[in-house]
């Protein structure tokens, strides 16, 4: 992938995590918030504490601070076309932004992202 279409794949990811917030602002009562710039997405959690997602254009990955700890995703291309992966046990985004975002609230979001390579 060229760093065009890592950049590209980035800002997907991150506007689509924004609207899966904003669809949990609409839909619940839960105390959260958001805040976006230069390639970093900060979500306010309330007493759940953040999570903070940001690119890491030097080794083409997509970075995820949770309480838990730091996951490190690199873009795996798959049969569906794609997805966010970790590099320690292949976790994808859907999965691991689910669970940590339930580990800090309590809440599960139920968020499934659907972000294509271009």
């Amino acid at each position: 992938m060229n760093d065009s279409q890592y950049n590209q794949l980035i800002e997907d990811t991150l506007a689509a995590i924004e609207d899966a917030v904003e669809d949990l602002i609409q839909e619940t009562d839960m105390d959260l918030d958001y805040e976006s710039a230069g390639g970093i997405l900060t979500i306010s959690l309330g007493a759940g504490g953040k999570l903070i997602l940001n690119r890491q254009a030097p080794v083409q990955q997509l970075w995820l601070a949770a309480k838990s700890g730091g996951y490190h995703l690199d873009w795996v291309e798959t049969e569906a076309g794609g997805q966010w992966q970790t590099d320690r046990d292949g976790e994808s985004l859907n999965t691991l932004f689910n669970r940590v975002f339930k580990e800090q609230t309590g809440i599960d979001p139920n968020i499934q992202l659907s972000i294509t390579a271009q």
